[in-house]
Formats: structure tokens, sequence, C-alpha cells
């Protein structure tokens, strides 16, 4: 499975850290995180522009996003990715 970390914090070097590790993991993508770029791909997209992060989901399969800050949870970014 594909996922996406959102977010370039200290939590969500956590959170790469532990996906990194997940059985079901085939690739981690990250927005602007130089500190995790050990645990998989950094990607230059910020995470409230939304349709750039559509666009990232859409473009490499991505089945799950993991949002570390609350700022894009807040301004409808669950909205915004919810398959239909």
């Amino acid at each position: 499975m594909n996922v996406l970390l959102l977010g370039s914090g200290g939590r969500e070097h956590a959170l790469a850290w532990r996906l990194s590790k997940a059985p079901l993991r085939r690739a981690l993508h990250r927005t602007r995180n130089a500190g995790t770029a050990a645990y998989g791909t950094n990607l230059a997209v910020d995470p409230n522009d939304f349709d750039a992060v559509r666009q990232l989901v859409l473009d490499n399969n991505i089945r799950l996003v993991v949002c570390g800050p609350e700022e894009p949870l807040v301004r409808g970014a669950t909205g915004l990715l919810q398959y239909r």
C-alpha cells in the first residue's frame, strides 16, 4: 500500500519512522520533511494545498493519507480526499 504522510514536524518524524516498518506499506511519501529522508520519498507539496495533495494521491496510487498537523484537518482535507 502506498502511503502519504502530511506534515514536517517531530510528530511526523515519529509517524514516518513507524510507518516505514509497516508490513503492508510499499512506498512512503512525505511532504516537506527533510529529517525523514531515510524513511521514504520527500515531495515538495504544501499540506494545505489540497489540489496539489489530491493530484499527488492520484498520481502515486496512494491508498492511505496520514495527516500529522491539525491545520489541514481543520481546513477540510478529510472531505477533499474521501473516495466516492
